[in-house]
């Protein structure tokens, strides 16, 4: 349990929790999600590591950018869901077949391959560290010992990112 929580939410806490009360982003949140999506994409901050997610919508197939955290642990990148499972672009991701882009700067094509749970915690406790908007969201402490990220590690779909090369066209590398 995080020391913070232990002494009560604070007002950021309970500010964030209202933006995304029941797991959904309200209107204002929706409106801070794009505006940040855009910043991200554009490459304009640093780190790298803020990365704007883009995924045909299951039901639309409109594609929806998502302002997004890449926490890198040993030497793979990997995306969280801070929100937890029920989150629209884990769906999304799940019926996109694992397939999006990130932007930065540039497009990147990958492929999202969801973590097995019992890898999650070291994995989670990074992501932790790199994300100060996912501390408000997953009740433990950055530096808590692994075993308390084990017990919500089920709760919190990770990814790890690859790149997805297409295909080569018929003919190439003769």
């Amino acid at each position: 349990m995080r020391d913070d929580a232990k002494a009560g939410p604070t007002r950021l806490h309970r500010f964030d929790h209202w933006l995304y009360r029941g797991g959904r982003p309200n209107l204002l949140a929706r409106a801070i999600n794009r505006a940040w999506a855009t910043v991200f994409a554009a490459g304009v901050l640093q780190p790298d590591r803020m990365v704007t997610l883009r995924v045909p919508g299951r039901r639309t197939g409109r594609v929806i950018s998502f302002p997004l955290v890449v926490a890198d642990h040993q030497g793979e990148r990997y995306l969280v869901a801070m929100l937890g499972q029920d989150t629209n672009w884990v769906h999304n991701v799940h019926a996109a077949g694992g397939r999006a882009v990130l932007r930065h700067g540039r497009s990147e094509a990958v492929r999202l391959d969801e973590v097995d749970p019992g890898d999650r915690a070291p994995i989670l406790r990074r992501y932790l560290a790199v994300s100060p908007g996912g501390r408000t969201h997953i009740p433990v402490h950055p530096q808590a010992p692994l075993e308390e990220f084990e017990q919500i590690a089920t709760e919190y779909p990770v990814f790890r990112i690859t790149p997805d090369r297409p295909a080569a066209p018929p003919g190439a590398g003769r």
